[in-house]
């Protein structure tokens, strides 16, 4: 699956979708979360990768929630899978981790802050699957020419390169509009993370966000005809989320942004 995958995240016409809760939580949510977003993307013939995490290493607080973990989290990103017949994009963040993802996803993920992890990439690359590298908030676009080469270098090119802005002073971030021009150039697809551009990291115990202006970026992003995808990350009812509760937006909303987008992309806007 991942070849054909990748072929049309690569050359597909429109946009593709990554889009899920930020953790895996209940197996309702996650259920009711699958259903809605296949059934958006497939009114519209967009590609979706369904994504959530097992486990999040990075937390603000040593009491915010984890996720269920490893083999729990895979079960159900693997009903899911079988379920709705969609694509399925997990982080991983130790190479003992890579293997039994890999048997269940299409995407593997490296999150921000394990960017620069040599063996970690290099792991995720010997899978086979595709990779997605995030771009540290700490990162110049052209850094990811090397993180990409460390997953080329294992034989696999499917890479996707994903913007999520860079840290501006203390608690917040900011997207640099040229970066997508800058990963483009760099031959693989790029993705933008609308809802991780908007957090306000580690305001308090947890991370703040402003998810109201999700649609004016994912538009503003596309707009620049240097995008291949949007990541959103999306729940139910986000003031109940386990994780990100700030940052994600409502399920509700996706038809609108997806419509406001496509509109963009197609000329009728």
């Amino acid at each position: 699956m991942s070849e054909d995958l990748y072929s049309k995240m690569k050359n597909g016409r429109s946009f593709f979708l990554i889009a899920g809760p930020c953790v895996i939580e209940d197996e309702v949510t996650m259920m009711q979360t699958a259903e809605f977003l296949k059934r958006e993307a497939e009114q519209r013939h967009l590609t979706l990768i369904f994504k959530a995490s097992f486990q999040k290493a990075n937390r603000t607080s040593p009491q915010s929630y984890r996720g269920p973990g490893l083999d729990k989290g895979l079960r159900l990103l693997q009903k899911i899978r079988d379920s709705f017949q969609t694509p399925i994009l997990t982080d991983v963040h130790e190479c003992s981790e890579v293997s039994p993802a890999a048997e269940i996803c299409d995407v593997l993920q490296i999150p921000a802050f394990l960017s620069r992890q040599t063996s970690l990439i290099e792991c995720a690359g010997l899978s086979g699957k595709i990779v997605n590298i995030k771009k540290g908030q700490f990162m110049a676009p052209e850094d990811m020419g090397p993180a990409a080469m460390k997953v080329a270098s294992c034989g696999n090119d499917k890479i996707l390169l994903t913007e999520r802005g860079t840290t501006f002073g203390y608690h917040d971030l900011v997207v640099d509009f040229r970066s997508f021009s800058l990963l483009q150039q760099l031959g693989y697809p790029v993705v933008y993370d609308v809802t991780h551009s908007l957090q306000q990291p580690s305001i308090s115990t947890q991370s703040g966000g402003r998810p109201e202006l999700a649609p004016m970026m994912a538009a503003a992003a596309i707009a620049t005809g240097c995008v291949n995808g949007l990541f959103i990350e999306t729940h139910p009812e986000p003031g109940r989320a386990l994780s990100d509760a700030a940052s994600m937006i409502p399920l509700e909303y996706i038809p609108a942004l997806l419509e406001r987008c496509l509109r963009l992309q197609t000329g009728k806007d």
